[in-house]
């Protein structure tokens, strides 16, 4: 696990490298769609924290609402604004479904909803050492599940992250603003979509900028407590600009009751 380029971000704890065993565990081809959430919801009338606060995180061009529910651009990110009604069913918000979306993958899910989802399922969250270990699809130290370079000798992007400038301008050369079907572009050597960009992934970790340091070699399940939980992979809004963590090795976080536009999840066989 870790970064072995030398592009880490330096608060998010990429190192050292060091080497991890896993046990065998079977782990979701693509990110939970919109039509597998739906689902969920159907048989037990789930409600996420998105929809009992009111609100979520919408990326600015994204906005589908109403003047009077967009509720400010966030403090240090003006590019996102809290949005009243926008949810899973509501992405952009009140003026936004998921017609025609439904192989997305879901989105303001925050880590609570997708854990609750996942007792359902009889599924679970991966750690965030099974997560790397999928990501890089049997290729040991790329940046990428495809290898080291972003973009083919045929000019072809292999993910979906941000084109243009950002975050006013998107020239969408991936063919997509926002999130993509979860079986676009091409799976990685152990036959997952999508592990970097189109959406972060919860991961059932605490987060913690030190843990690689004193992490046990087998199975790490991440520090016992924290304040925020492991996201992995990047999204559609990624850009090297201000952020490069469409990466096997990249770390970040969130706390467990928040939801966003941009982070969803995939699930582990118990």
């Amino acid at each position: 696990m870790g970064n072995p380029n030398g592009d880490e971000n330096g608060g998010d704890g990429e190192l050292p490298v060091h080497e991890v065993e896993l046990g065998g565990f079977r782990i979701d081809a693509t990110s939970v769609t919109n039509a597998d959430f739906a689902r969920f919801v159907d048989a037990t009338e789930y409600k996420t924290e998105a929809e009992i606060f009111g609100y979520s995180a919408v990326f600015h061009l994204a906005l589908a609402a109403e003047p009077d529910e967009v509720m400010g651009p966030a403090s240090g990110t003006p590019w996102w604004a809290g949005v009243r009604g926008a949810d899973w069913r509501h992405p952009g918000g009140s003026r936004s479904d998921l017609d025609g979306i439904e192989d997305h993958p879901v989105v303001h899910v925050s880590w609570n909803d997708a854990v609750a989802y996942c007792k359902w399922a009889g599924r679970r969250l991966p750690t965030e050492a099974e997560w790397e270990y999928a990501s890089r699809g049997g290729l040991e130290g790329a940046r990428y599940p495809w290898g080291d370079e972003l973009i083919g000798d045929d000019g072809i992007h292999r993910c979906n992250i941000w084109q243009g400038e950002f975050p006013r301008k998107n020239t969408e050369e991936d063919g997509f603003l926002t999130t993509a079907p979860v079986r676009t572009f091409e799976p990685n050597g152990y036959g997952l979509w999508q592990t970097v960009g189109n959406v972060w992934e919860w991961c059932n970790d605490w987060f913690g900028p030190r843990y690689y340091k004193f992490s046990p070699a087998a199975n790490p399940p991440g520090p016992s407590l924290g304040a925020a939980r492991v996201i992995r992979g990047g999204s559609y809004l990624c850009h090297d600009s201000y952020c490069n963590r469409y990466r096997n090795a990249a770390r970040s976080s969130n706390t467990p009751e928040s939801s966003m536009g941009n982070a969803g999840f995939r699930t582990v066989a118990l």
